[in-house]
């Protein structure tokens, strides 16, 4: 049977009854943690600013830097597929 991830651990306690009665104590009184998030910044269409300013470099890097990698005869395969595909859809002839 799998395990319940959703249990808290259980500590364990002392035999001592005075320790005892001071775990029960400070397990009673114990604060829960607060996570605080920092805000982030939001664009007007409420994205994560940062993550729109990642997304555009890599794509203002993306076309060149496959630019350089490709040969010639990659290119050209590449080409021919994207033209073949705009003629099968209908709007090649812009």
């Amino acid at each position: 049977m799998p395990k319940r991830t959703s249990k808290k651990k259980k500590r364990k306690r002392p035999g001592d009854v005075n320790q005892l009665a001071k775990a029960i104590v400070d397990e009673a009184t114990e604060e829960p943690e607060l996570t605080i998030e920092p805000e982030q910044e939001k664009t007007s269409d409420g994205k994560n600013a940062a993550a729109v300013a990642l997304g555009r470099l890599g794509g203002l890097k993306g076309g060149k830097a496959r630019a350089l990698k490709l040969s010639a005869e990659e290119r050209s395969k590449i080409a021919s597929k994207a033209a073949q595909a705009r003629w099968r859809r209908g709007d090649g002839a812009k």
